[in-house]
């Protein structure tokens, strides 16, 4: 399995895109990554205008260091096309394409970018939100290298199963989560967790981010500002866990030098799988020092 280089993606946060003000805000909330929306949050007579600002939010260069997102509409609309043609020639760091349920669909998209004139930076993302595409997430996960990150539609995937939103989510979202991120850790990709729709509910909306992370996310996706700050914690390595870290891998060195057998730390065995991700969660902290 290859190993996915290291971006912070632990707040992605959906921003409207017909919605000027909006997308200048967007330049001010410490989300790692924008998702700027060409799809449910914009209006059928507002999808041309809403292009136009995205692509023109992304070629300003004002957004720091927010991977930006540009998310068309899905494959088979009647904006699909426009979008994807308008997106490629403005270059973000990502394509995010809605309900796609296939690895003949995800080689498709890779093509499109390409004939558009994507450059080679500009990644393409997938969202597996039906049962169609949750029964081949490892198909579409592995299907082409471009595709580097997966995110999960769960509100799609309540609604095409007939299940119901309940706090700690239903079995069904548990089991569809918990399938796809099998499958694209097996391809070597980034997952990112599904929305949480009770803005006004920080309690909750904690208890699900952490539930996310303990399943093995890389992130959240974010329907308001105010859940940036939450995610970013949550799915951040704290204090405690860096330290602990730093001390297991100093630990193990030293051990290894001595020539030790069996090496402990804080009363645990480490072996080299707890090495391993004791230096991915440094490199992690890393990562969010260096922006």
């Amino acid at each position: 399995m290859s190993t996915p280089v290291i971006r912070p993606r632990r707040s992605v946060l959906y921003m409207p895109g017909a919605n000027e003000r909006a997308l200048e805000k967007a330049k001010t909330i410490d989300a790692d990554a924008l998702i700027l929306d060409l799809e449910d949050s914009v209006a059928p007579d507002a999808k041309a205008q809403g292009r136009e600002n995205v692509c023109a939010a992304v070629r300003s260069g004002a957004y720091g260091h927010r991977e930006l997102a540009i998310r068309v509409n899905s494959i088979g609309t009647e904006w699909h096309d426009d979008d994807v043609r308008a997106a490629a020639a403005a270059g973000p760091d990502a394509i995010l394409v809605p309900k796609v349920e296939s690895a003949e669909q995800v080689r498709a998209l890779v093509a499109a970018l390409e004939q558009h004139g994507a450059p080679e930076h500009t990644q393409l993302w997938a969202m597996i939100e039906t049962p169609r595409a949750l029964l081949h997430a490892e198909e579409i996960a592995a299907a082409h290298e471009r595709l580097t990150v997966v995110v999960m539609g769960t509100n799609d995937i309540v609604n095409e199963t007939y299940g119901l939103h309940v706090p700690g989510r239903n079995a069904t979202v548990l089991t569809s989560l918990s399938w796809t991120l099998l499958a694209v850790r097996a391809a070597g990709k980034v997952i990112i967790d599904g929305v949480y729709n009770a803005v006004k509910d920080p309690e909750g909306f904690e208890a699900e981010a952490r539930q996310g992370r303990e399943m093995g996310f890389d992130g959240k996706t974010l329907i308001h500002p105010s859940q940036v700050d939450p995610a970013n914690t949550v799915f951040a390595p704290s204090d405690d866990d860096v330290e602990r870290a730093t001390g297991l891998i100093e630990t193990f060195e030293e051990a290894k030098a001595a020539g030790q057998g069996v090496v402990t730390f804080n009363g645990k065995m480490v072996e080299e799988l707890h090495v391993r991700d004791a230096r991915r969660i440094l490199a992690f902290h890393e990562a969010l020092a260096g922006r």
